[in-house]
């Protein structure tokens, strides 16, 4: 399976939740409590990532500095270094890249480094478990001659 088709199963708007590098880290935490989402990506353009906040960031700087951290930006505590996928990734090599990286979203990108869409591990979990359960179906029915 590639990323592709990944995107193409999630569920819900194809909306790209992003907010800007000078939103403070308060504003950012009712956005992903109102959304359910686990990061949010900080963009100053809305199109390309500057970089991801997540909410082990947030944590991570809470349990440093206290709630003087909530009146911080985005931009102090998101991690600049975004591993970024293409569409025509195989998501198994996502899926190892962000296991071994330790993080759990990733922006997909054009070959212009233009957003089309994030991808959890949970749903590249999920699409490999699809995967898998139609492998299994197919060797089934051939065994039992189907």
């Amino acid at each position: 399976m590639i990323v592709k088709q990944i995107l193409a199963m999630k569920a819900g708007p194809d909306e790209i939740v992003t907010i800007a590098p000078d939103t403070s880290v308060a504003e950012a935490t009712r956005l992903l409590a109102e959304r359910r989402i686990g990061a949010v990506v900080v963009s100053s353009d809305g199109r390309t990532p500057d970089g991801i906040l997540s909410e082990r960031d947030i944590v991570r700087e809470l349990g440093r500095g206290g709630g003087a951290v909530l009146d911080r930006k985005a931009s102090e505590l998101m991690t600049r270094n975004v591993s970024t996928c293409l569409c025509g990734d195989d998501a198994l090599t996502v899926l190892e890249r962000m296991t071994k990286g330790r993080f759990r979203h990733v922006p997909v990108v054009d070959d212009d480094g233009k957003m089309l869409g994030v991808i959890s591990i949970g749903d590249a979990v999920f699409a490999r478990l699809s995967e898998l359960a139609a492998e299994q179906e197919a060797l089934t029915g051939m065994i039992m001659g189907n």
